[in-house]
């Protein structure tokens, strides 16, 4: 069984005995949340401090997805890994792989997947809900980083998939405010040009109910780099959102 372990963590999960997969499938820890078993198996995730470093340690027993490349199932986390380092290699800010593995048992598929936590972060679906506190100023950032991402997600020829806001991490920096993604388990690459880049940012719009309309063309003008194609955009999405919308 061979393991990735990122060469920035290396030295921390050593000096812990971590750098193994066998010592992290043992560590006891407490679960941040129930265990997911929505595919037959189980997927926990658990926070892991130490010290100098922070993580979050997902594992998961027969937690499996299938595909046309892996009709018989793989772990989640494995399709989730190999998206994580696509969006490395293109550039596309997101979080960042600390440690990977899987180990196949008779009858069972292990796999671990750690994390760098994201400390210093906030996620969108957090400010939404104090969004009229927040200055002018700070909403305008926020929306072009949001914007931003967005952009350099589609230029890269990806689609998240789940373009949620709990799923834009943002961070404040001195001049706005910069933002990356989590949770690339449904990513794929953009086949049908601008209806997948609608069908991915729809849903954010539509859960970021407090944007007015202003604010919803201010995201789309960082988002495409011009105004003539903001009015376009707009009623495209709006007529995805009232469509989906309907369906409820």
């Amino acid at each position: 069984m061979s393991a990735f372990i990122a060469a920035e963590d290396r030295a921390v999960l050593e000096r812990h005995g971590l750098a193994s997969y066998d010592a992290l499938w043992a560590l006891q820890l407490e679960a941040v949340d129930e265990p997911n078993t929505e595919r037959g198996g189980w997927s926990s995730v658990y926070r892991l401090d130490l010290g100098e470093a922070a993580f979050y340690l997902k594992r998961q027993s027969n937690h499996l997805t299938r595909s046309l490349l892996q009709p018989f199932g793989e772990p989640t986390f494995a399709r989730e890994f190999r998206n994580i380092q696509r969006y490395r290699e293109l550039g596309i800010p997101a979080l960042q792989a600390a440690f990977f593995a899987e180990q196949r048992l008779p009858g069972e598929r292990r796999a671990i997947l750690l994390t760098r936590a994201l400390d210093g972060w906030q996620d969108l679906d957090q400010l939404l809900h104090g969004w009229q506190a927040l200055g002018e100023a700070q909403r305008a950032a926020i929306l072009r980083a949001c914007g931003e991402l967005a952009r350099c997600l589609h230029q890269a020829g990806q689609m998240h998939g789940c373009f949620y806001p709990k799923h834009i991490f943002l961070r404040a920096t001195a001049s706005g405010f910069e933002a990356q993604l989590i949770d690339l388990e449904k990513t794929r690459p953009l086949l049908f040009g601008k209806r997948d880049r609608v069908k991915d940012l729809e849903p954010l719009l539509r859960r970021a109910s407090v944007w007015s309309e202003a604010e919803i063309r201010l995201l789309l003008l960082s988002y495409l780099g011009n105004e003539r194609d903001v009015d376009s955009w707009s009623l495209r999405l709006g007529a995805r959102r009232r469509h989906k919308e309907a369906r409820r």
